[in-house]
């Protein structure tokens, strides 16, 4: 099977397990502001240390989100959402979480991050999601995934 056919072939199962409500085809995914830099950059960052390909991604502008997470989370721009085998988690806990599923350095990170107390954490994820438009910028739509990255991305 060629690697385009094989491509498609698993990014088909992957939305057919979707669409049939059976999240547990998919063990964690990102969910990200499609048109925030830093979240774009989050992403990159995820992309390249995720070594095992586990964690997929979706905008929270897409169909995805509207299936998987409730209204309230979907409109609430101002975090990513790491949701794991339906339980989602929000702000710096789904930062730590994320850092947990990536190589032994960064889950010693996640770890050493994960020891600040929640309140101290959350505000300081809280600063920096209040300005990262100002800071990194906003894209004029979602970010496109590279053909190479595209089982990864659910719409």
């Amino acid at each position: 099977m060629s690697t385009v056919a094989a491509t498609l072939a698993a990014s088909s199962d992957l939305v057919a397990a979707l669409d049939n409500r059976n999240e547990e085809a998919v063990e964690s995914i990102l969910f990200f502001d499609g048109v925030c830099g830093l979240c774009n950059k989050a992403v990159d960052f995820v992309l390249v240390r995720d070594y095992q390909q586990a964690i997929k991604f979706a905008p929270l502008q897409g169909d995805t989100a509207r299936r998987l997470l409730t209204p309230a989370e979907v409109e609430n721009l101002n975090t990513m959402i790491l949701w794991v085998k339906g339980r989602s988690y929000r702000k710096s806990a789904a930062a730590v979480r994320v850092l947990w599923r990536l190589s032994l350095g960064w889950k010693i990170l996640g770890t050493l991050l994960w020891l600040i107390p929640l309140p101290l954490r959350n505000l300081g994820y809280t600063l920096v999601a209040r300005n990262r438009y100002r800071f990194f910028g906003k894209k004029e739509s979602c970010r496109l995934p590279t053909p190479a990255e595209r089982l990864r991305f659910l719409p």
